[in-house]
């Protein structure tokens, strides 16, 4: 969230002197983690949730606020100042695009710290997302299979595990014995899952309390990337670095005529004179909604969003089809209607914390208009 506040410092502003509230946001301390090498257990995750007061309160705050496109007397930057904290352990986290997942073997990710293994349940025709940890000896449930039941079975023992985390069977029980793979002790870990948008997504806490959290909050929903009407494709990458380090740089448009000369273009100013090769310039922007759930800006060529904690979008206005009757024969623009074609292109990133100096990111360019 550090990129919320340092990657508008960068911006050269057309501002107007504003008092700004001052937002407070809890931070995850990700460098205490657990490292590649460690495993974090369900009494390791909770005793997270109960040391939340140890993370460091980062504050962001701003004396100037661009009107460059608003008319001050109508439109002002809304700010919620009432001090609400964000809690990084009450929201969605996206893993993996549907596509980059084999539906054959288990998957082994890393999420906020907490190593989980995905898989297909073909008994419930779902995606699931466990501890990656066998509750018996600690072995990486990832490195296991799927049986020829659907189940996923541990590769140490055998142990197996139905799409809800139940034990359903250990091969060195008696048969006449008690049955000890009902025991709560034998289950595994489960997360709530669901998939949107093509994405599997994951709510960090595996408390029964949380068991339904689907039906009270859902991820983020990105309408154009399940609308028919726009092309799209999906990728992700590994980064080697931090999440915070990720998502500042793709909330910085300064570095695009630099860092991807030749390869991107950058609008530019008529009869402006550049002053290198690339182009770079000062930039204007200007915010009109934050608030700890993210921001929404209007930039010279377009928009952008941030929804926290892990996607910001970039995406040119509504533009009505200028071929079918969207201006009048005055030439003054219409308002759009339902049923008029609006052309959009869109720049979306979903960037995901997996440890310290580490991340991962997922992104789609959809768009309804040519190239």
């Amino acid at each position: 969230m550090e990129a919320l506040a340092s990657s508008f410092s960068s911006f050269q502003f057309t501002t107007i002197p504003t008092r700004v509230p001052r937002i407070q946001l809890d931070k995850p301390m990700l460098n205490h983690l657990p490292s590649s090498n460690q495993r974090l257990s369900n009494s390791s995750l909770s005793s997270i949730h109960k040391n939340k007061a140890e993370f460091r309160l980062f504050t962001a705050t701003s004396s100037t606020v661009s009107t460059e496109f608003a008319d001050p007397t109508e439109e002002q930057v809304e700010i919620d100042s009432q001090g609400e904290k964000f809690d990084w352990y009450a929201q969605w986290y996206p893993v993996m695009p549907v596509c980059d997942l084999d539906k054959r073997v288990p998957h082994a990710k890393k999420v906020m710290g907490l190593d989980v293994v995905v898989w297909w349940d073909r008994n419930e025709s779902a995606w699931k997302v466990f501890d990656d940890m066998c509750p018996h000896r600690l072995a990486p449930l990832s490195e296991g299979r799927i049986d020829q039941w659907g189940r996923l079975q541990c590769v140490y023992h055998g142990w197996c595990f139905n799409g809800s985390g139940d034990c359903k069977f250990i091969p060195q029980a008696p048969p006449d014995g008690p049955p000890v793979h009902t025991f709560k002790k034998a289950c595994v870990a489960a997360y709530p899952s669901t998939v949107q948008n093509d994405i599997v997504w994951f709510w960090p806490n595996s408390d029964p309390q949380y068991k339904d959290i689907l039906t009270k909050n859902k991820p983020p929903y990105i309408p154009e990337l399940d609308d028919p009407s726009y092309t799209r494709l999906m990728g992700n990458r590994e980064i080697p670095y931090g999440y915070e380090v990720l998502i500042e740089n793709l909330m910085d448009p300064a570095h695009v005529p630099y860092a991807h000369y030749g390869i991107m273009r950058t609008p530019q100013r008529k009869n402006s004179v550049k002053a290198d090769r690339e182009g770079g310039r000062p930039l204007e922007i200007s915010v009109k909604n934050l608030d700890i759930n993210g921001f929404f800006a209007r930039q010279e060529w377009g928009h952008s969003k941030f929804v926290a904690p892990c996607i910001f979008s970039a995406f040119t206005p509504l533009v009505a089809d200028q071929t079918n009757g969207s201006v009048s024969s005055a030439g003054t623009k219409e308002e759009p209607s339902s049923n008029v074609p609006q052309r959009r292109f869109l720049l979306i990133f979903i960037c995901i914390p997996v440890s310290p100096g580490n991340s991962r990111l997922i992104w789609s360019f959809p768009r309804n208009v040519g190239v």
